[in-house]
């Protein structure tokens, strides 16, 4: 199973990037939640926003009311919506299949202040 992730980039802070995540096994992608994960340097990857194969979401406090993940079940892939960006938001951005060992390669989204 292959996930590949794109959409990073250098932004100023509140603008926008959309993140992508497309999975290679239309399987997996029906039965499994997918998650964003992040990490920034010096600190501990953390989950940003998951959502389930029937479309519910969870997005961690400091994301809420900013980033929106959406699933198109057609292209098997993941969206990750991110609005109102801040510096703190600076990281290298994941995508996973949760309960897995399957990543994405990793996208770096920079936010200049």
């Amino acid at each position: 199973v292959q996930l590949q992730a794109s959409g990073g980039g250098l932004v100023q802070a509140g603008g926008s990037l959309r993140l992508s995540c497309t999975i290679s096994s239309t399987y997996f992608f029906s039965i499994k939640s997918v998650g964003w994960y992040r990490q920034a340097p010096a600190k501990q990857r953390e989950r940003v926003a998951a959502i389930t194969p029937s479309g519910n979401t969870n997005y961690a406090d400091s994301v809420k009311e900013r980033f929106t993940i959406s699933r198109d079940n057609a292209k098997t892939t993941v969206y990750l919506q991110m609005n109102s960006l801040k510096p703190e938001d600076t990281a290298i951005y994941y995508c996973n299949i949760i309960g897995s060992n399957f990543w994405g390669q990793g996208t770096l989204v920079t936010v200049s202040s």
